[in-house]
């Protein structure tokens, strides 16, 4: 297991972060806002356009701490990052196998996907049965669970993703009655994408983002190229391979801002509206869903294939050490993760 160090965020926009000795710093208009031990921290996501100092960058790259830098709107810009950890022939397998992937590793991954969705559906269904009176919900699940069963006659990326989208489709549909409370700041009809147009939106992107970073530094922790994927497909700057495990637990991301909705833990005044019609995130925000999103990192959930209780916080780096044992050869087939 690899032992969970604190996370940074930055969210002032005029914040520069530098390196005192063995201490990070945080300055704002020159002025020192704080300073923590660079000991203390696991990895760095910066929404600030100023960004860190060449001292601060070579430091974490030879620390193996990585930066994320994120556009104050939330947009994943690049990371930094020192050497890849492991060998050269975990890669090799990597590429070898990724070359032509095995469509089965497409067909599971969609599959666990729609299953996670179901779980959560069924889940709120639990909590408030009135949820799904005109039989909507029933209806969704009966349709998820037929793509569960019909992703496995499929046997290309491009109509698995077909049926993916046909069942996201589906999903966000009924995602609006799964919302109980301030109905009438949030509500959803699509997931809307670029830029988010509501701020059930602006949320769900702001996590999948921090989701898919959080997922690229576990697989490069394990020596694995994070750009190199099976299911997404090969883009600059795009780190393909986590995009393809965030898949499996997007559900996670999902159920976290169904909870800060409809616990009221954000409201509409924690959004800004541009000219554009995008939606976003507003700083105060940012800090009430990264607070909650680290609190539910701490929660503990039993994995699936290993039977044993772990924090959620390092599922991202089991799941990469399983996938960088069915590159090595050492098991048949990747587990993706289930939720039960």
């Amino acid at each position: 297991m690899k032992k969970l160090l604190n996370s940074l965020y930055i969210l002032d926009e005029t914040a520069w972060l530098t390196l005192d000795g063995e201490n990070i710093v945080c300055k704002c208009e020159d002025k020192e806002k704080f300073r923590l031990p660079f000991v203390n921290i696991g990895d760095i996501y910066c929404f600030s356009y100023l960004g860190c100092s060449p001292a601060l960058i070579g430091k974490c790259a030879d620390t193996g701490v990585k930066i994320s830098f994120i556009s104050p709107s939330g947009k994943y810009l690049a990371s930094v990052c020192g050497k890849t950890k492991g060998n050269i022939f975990l890669r090799k397998a990597q590429f070898e196998q990724l070359a032509k992937p095995d469509i089965l590793l497409a067909q599971n991954t969609v599959a666990a996907k729609l299953s996670n969705t179901r779980f959560l559906i069924r889940r709120s269904m639990r909590d408030n049965p009135q949820l799904d009176s005109d039989g909507e919900l029933s209806r969704c699940i009966e349709y998820l669970e037929s793509g569960m069963e019909h992703v496995y006659e499929l046997n290309d990326t491009e109509t698995i993703m077909g049926l993916e989208g046909s069942c996201a489709k589906s999903y966000f549909n009924i995602f609006d009655k799964l919302i109980l409370h301030q109905k009438d700041d949030f509500y959803v009809t699509a997931r809307i994408k670029r830029p988010p147009l509501d701020p059930v939106n602006a949320v769900l992107s702001f996590l999948y983002t921090i989701m898919t970073s959080w997922y690229a530094s576990a697989l490069e922790s394990v020596g694995l190229d994070s750009c190199y994927g099976f299911y997404h497909a090969l883009r600059s700057g795009r780190s393909s391979l986590a995009c393809d495990l965030v898949e499996e637990v997007r559900c996670i991301a999902e159920r976290l801002t169904l909870t800060l909705i409809n616990l009221k833990k954000i409201n509409i005044s924690d959004f800004e509206k541009q000219e554009s019609g995008a939606v976003y995130l507003t700083k105060e925000g940012k800090k009430k869903v990264l607070s909650a999103w680290q609190e539910k990192k701490r929660t503990s959930i039993v994995h699936p294939y290993l039977n044993e209780k772990i924090t959620l916080g390092i599922l991202p780096f089991v799941q990469s050490s399983l996938l960088a044992k069915y590159f090595r050869g050492e098991i048949e087939e990747y587990p993706c993760f289930i939720m039960k």
